[in-house]
């Protein structure tokens, strides 16, 4: 994905990509330093994701989810895009999930 986000792009890609293991072995490194020409890297710092907006919202999807059983990733597709539809007429969740972040939306000057 990320290569043919660059060839389709024509420039240098900045990621940011936290650090799950399987983000920081050895084997991903290796292939990280090997596209160094083109693709910064940048992990932040352990608490950041209090400062994403989208943790919250997954951490109360995933909530949702624990009751279901489905037969394979298509399945899994439509009851996450379901979910996130029904979520999209809460503006009281999303707005929580922003306010637990002590970020605010302003409107632009």
């Amino acid at each position: 994905m990320l290569h043919a986000a660059h060839a389709q792009l024509g420039g240098p890609i900045s990621l940011v990509w936290d650090s799950l293991p399987e983000h920081v072995n050895a084997r991903m490194r290796q292939w990280v330093n090997a596209q160094a020409d083109w693709l910064l890297v940048d992990r932040p710092s352990p608490y950041t994701p209090d400062l994403n907006v989208a943790e919250g919202i997954w951490s109360d999807l995933r909530i949702t989810l624990l009751d279901f059983a489905v037969r394979g990733i298509d399945e899994l597709t439509v009851l996450i895009k379901h979910r996130l539809k029904r979520m999209q007429y809460q503006p009281v969740l999303l707005t929580g999930c922003l306010a637990q972040t002590g970020l605010m939306i302003s409107s632009p000057v």
